[in-house]
């Protein structure tokens, strides 16, 4: 099997962790696997490494680098053209239209020609009875669609979420007729099958594209167990506070400013609470360096407890939940949102706060989770209370209550939801 995925470790951006899964999942069920990815530089030049993870490959997974490069991420000036030094907007706009003339992808779209030169000479070295290709950038479909059209390679298309869908708004991004939309047709006809990650997404593109529903399928990011805290048993201390605690990267949909404010209405609504903290551990934004925007609300509530705690290493997760005592699930608002971290958190068994809109589909995910706290609106008094009646549920840290949220999460391990793909797709290759 090739699998053909962007971030990959030492990449530390949040797909990471399906693609590490996805590799030793098929790895694990018999297929001899082999990646293909960028080189190491790229994510050390633009979005900041984990090497942690590069220990929690299967050894038998080989690993092919190939170049890419972002130039509009390059920080070495003496790299840049003349033209980005002098006309920086009129470069940027130029850049993005080169970019897409391979492939409609901003930023990516040149990297289909590394890509296609990549399975090209790999399809000469060894036979490929599968190739998975994982979004985003969705230019990596360009890789099976080579392998399938050149040499006869079936393919899985694995989106993650979605490419002609905005997530957060419902709306579609990339109308009927456009290059993107006939793209996307084509390859999803042409696939295997395609893999999304929960059931509102699937639903969505079941009907934009009825001729390929049969072949869609739903596949959750669930939690790892070697890195969750699965059951952690951490007995709160009501004269030391509580911690509230998040953890994953901060995007800008994040209601960052609302959840500040909601904590601090809920410190005036019981005492354990006006001791208490709130810690914010991932990366504020998608690359190296903090969002400075992001950081300053932070820091607004820096005189209510509330603290930037700075990335953290998958390898370390597990000792970080451990620190808390209810764990903050803040959202952009979608009903198409669920967030990979909604299962880790599930998986501790401690109280959820939910600092999102009712209606993303994370609620469904949580649905009959026993302690679960969902805010009724991002209003800072909705919010303050959802937070408060958490605070009472950690303090009664009610042991047969946690020991069913553990149960609950089961559901949601990461292998229950490959496993059953990688053994369909090896059946059907033998």
């Amino acid at each position: 099997m090739l699998y053909v995925v962007w971030g990959f470790p030492p990449c530390r951006a949040g797909g990471v962790y399906r693609a590490l899964a996805t590799a030793n999942a098929f790895a694990r069920g018999g297929w001899d696997v082999t990646v293909l990815t960028p080189e190491r530089e790229a994510f050390e030049r633009y979005t900041g490494v984990d090497p942690s993870l590069e220990e929690r490959v299967d050894p038998s997974v080989r690993v092919e680098r190939i170049p890419f490069s972002w130039p509009t991420l390059e920080p070495d000036v003496r790299q840049w053209p003349a033209l980005r030094a002098y006309a920086p907007r009129l470069w940027a706009r130029a850049r993005k239209e080169l970019d897409q003339v391979p492939f409609p992808e901003p930023a990516y779209g040149p990297w289909r020609r590394e890509l296609e030169k990549a399975v090209d000479r790999l399809a000469a070295e060894r036979r490929i009875d599968l190739c998975v290709a994982t979004a985003n950038p969705h230019v990596t479909f360009t890789a099976a669609r080579r392998l399938h059209d050149k040499h006869g390679v079936p393919y899985v298309m694995d989106y993650r979420d979605a490419w002609s869908l905005d997530v957060f708004s419902g709306d579609r991004l990339h109308q009927p007729g456009s290059r993107v939309e006939k793209w996307e047709r084509s390859l999803m006809t042409d696939a295997r099958e395609v893999w999304f990650v929960n059931e509102p997404i699937r639903a969505w593109h079941a009907a934009t594209y009825p001729e390929t529903a049969s072949k869609l399928r739903v596949v959750a990011n669930g939690y790892d167990p070697e890195f969750a805290a699965e059951g952690t048993a951490r007995v709160p201390s009501t004269e030391a506070g509580l911690t509230f605690g998040y953890v994953g990267t901060v995007s800008g949909k994040v209601p960052l400013a609302e959840l500040v404010e909601g904590w601090r209405a809920a410190r005036a609504l019981d005492p354990v609470l006006e001791r208490s903290r709130v810690e914010i551990h991932g990366y504020l934004g998608h690359y190296a360096l903090p969002n400075p925007a992001m950081q300053r609300v932070v820091e607004s509530g820096a005189d209510v407890g509330v603290s930037y705690e700075g990335p953290v290493p998958k390898a370390a997760v597990r000792s970080v939940y451990e620190r808390f005592d209810a764990l903050l699930l803040v959202l952009g608002t979608g009903r198409y949102v669920t967030s990979g971290k909604v299962y880790e958190y599930l998986a501790t068994g401690l109280p959820i706060v939910s600092v999102h809109d009712p209606g993303n589909a994370a609620s469904e995910v949580l649905r009959g989770y026993p302690l679960w706290f969902p805010a009724a609106s991002l209003s800072a008094a909705d919010v303050g209370r959802a937070l408060a009646d958490a605070a009472a549920a950690a303090v009664a840290a009610d042991p047969v209550i946690r020991s069913a949220g553990v149960e609950f999460a089961a559901r949601y391990r990461r292998d229950r939801q490959l496993d059953p793909r990688v053994s369909e797709l090896k059946a059907v290759a033998a």
